[in-house]
């Protein structure tokens, strides 16, 4: 445990942001499971408005800094190339 006063803040300032990163994670990859399982149902409305809210969650992620900008581009491009593949077939 720290000694210094200023640490321990930053200590429970360090937890708080964890918490709320861990759980903008969890809920991305929530977010990406329900669009696979739209996806492999073969319901491409559902998916469709899986991806659209993805995009913004994936866009609203990287600007606070929980995921990268770029990490999110690649994770929304290849939900994007997945459902124009599906929807081809």
């Amino acid at each position: 445990m720290a000694n210094i006063k200023s640490a321990q803040k930053r200590i429970g300032v360090i937890a708080k942001k964890t918490a709320i990163n861990r759980r903008v994670k969890s809920h991305l990859k929530a977010i990406i499971k329900n669009f696979e399982t739209a996806i492999a149902s073969e319901d491409f409305d559902v998916a469709k408005e899986k991806l659209a809210l993805a995009e913004k969650r994936f866009m609203q992620a990287a600007s606070k800094g929980t995921i990268h900008k770029n990490a999110a581009s690649r994770k929304i491009s290849r939900m994007t190339k997945k459902f124009n593949q599906a929807k081809a077939e």
